[in-house]
């Protein structure tokens, strides 16, 4: 998330008003099954995202130099090699993705 946060905001992002938006939105979509544990629960989670989005804020730009200098460095049987692991380790870890990612091996490793 903090990637993408960092791809389309230069500016200080506002997390606790996008934690309003949220469970003001969360609020309106289930009016009738919302209640205080939900709002707990929700707050709980997002008070913890927030906190580990903090601590990675700002430093996108230099993960992004480090990975494409190492990726630069790959030659293309190693680069197809680690792109492979990549998608076995997140079916391991996510099967449902597999629903996702309907396309042959070969187009995998052009996402």
């Amino acid at each position: 998330l903090v990637l993408r946060i960092a791809r389309i905001s230069a500016a200080k992002v506002s997390l606790p008003e996008f934690k309003s938006c949220m469970l003001a939105s969360l609020r309106s979509l289930l009016p009738k099954d919302w209640t205080t544990s939900h709002e707990v629960a929700w707050s709980w989670l997002w008070e913890n995202v927030e906190r580990l989005l903090m601590m990675t804020m700002g430093k996108p730009p230099r993960w992004e130099a480090a990975l494409g200098k190492f990726l630069g460095e790959l030659d293309e049987s190693q680069a197809f090699e680690i792109r492979k692991e990549i998608y076995a380790r997140f079916f391991i870890e996510a099967p449902a993705g597999q629903d996702y990612f309907k396309q042959s091996n070969t187009y995998l490793h052009l996402i």
